[in-house]
């Protein structure tokens, strides 16, 4: 059985963590396919929206502590002599940051550790009416190995990333989309059904213009006003000349839907 599980349709790409008896627990192959299917995604054109989700009753539990304790697995490999030199270049969450298609977790039972980080790498979050977050890296010994140092304080400010993490209580649905954290709170029964209609309603969009937006937004978070508003424009100039702007006009105009080709 496959660790992950990859789908196509309808413009979406969709990938689930498949390893349910172990709520999802990152194993190598786990983590190698991800990576991969996320490139393979951003590469395709016809793919305009990503839904990552969870099978079974857990988002990710993170990384495979029972492998690591038995001296296997990701986190056993970390510990090992001459583990400082390893590379982040290939690792999901990289991938993640790095793609312009939008992605949207749906976050269907707990995320701990690595499933947090994994989570907060995502565009936009809805969570399950059952599901929580589980930062609890300080309990473990470590620190947020995939992201989270970097994204909590830009989602929820200075001090309430620090009140997570030191702290290290669980998050429930409804303080995680008071906190930022989740777009929304959805019933279990729904959360695909939900995730696949926001999903939808991207991909009916402009393709160019989303993939531009995320790509601003990304920089936006390292450059100066001036300098972003400068490429800003000159993202504009590209599009401006695109199929899809034309299509956007000539729908408006017609008072129709569009129908973007992503050209």
């Amino acid at each position: 059985m496959a660790d992950l599980i990859v789908e196509k349709t309808n413009h979406l790409g969709i990938l689930k963590l498949n390893r349910p008896d172990r709520m999802n627990a990152i194993s190598v192959e786990m983590l190698n396919d991800l990576g991969e299917a996320l490139k393979d995604f951003d590469s395709d054109p016809k793919v305009r929206a990503i839904i990552l989700t969870g099978e079974g009753r857990g988002f990710c539990s993170g990384l495979d502590l029972k492998d690591t304790a038995a001296g296997r697995g990701i986190g056993a490999g970390l510990a090992a002599p001459g583990a400082s030199h390893v590379s982040t270049r290939e690792l999901p969450t990289v991938t993640l940051h790095r793609i312009d298609l939008p992605v949207i977790c749906a976050i269907n039972g707990a995320a701990a550790g690595y499933g947090f980080d994994l989570a907060l790498g995502c565009d936009l979050r809805l969570i399950s009416d059952r599901a929580k977050l589980v930062p609890a890296f300080a309990k473990r010994g470590i620190v947020p190995e995939s992201g989270g140092t970097w994204y909590l304080p830009r989602l929820v400010g200075w001090a309430k990333a620090c009140e997570i993490e030191f702290i290290a209580d669980d998050i429930g649905p409804a303080r995680a989309v008071e906190l930022g954290l989740a777009n929304k709170v959805v019933a279990h029964e729904e959360l695909m059904e939900e995730a696949t209609r926001w999903a939808s309603k991207i991909a009916a969009n402009a393709p160019l213009a989303i993939r531009a937006m995320k790509r601003l937004f990304r920089h936006g978070l390292s450059e100066d006003f001036e300098s972003h508003t400068h490429h800003v424009l000159m993202q504009l100039l590209v599009l401006f000349r695109s199929g899809d702007f034309k299509e956007g006009l000539d729908a408006f105009m017609a008072k129709r839907d569009p129908n973007f080709s992503g050209r």
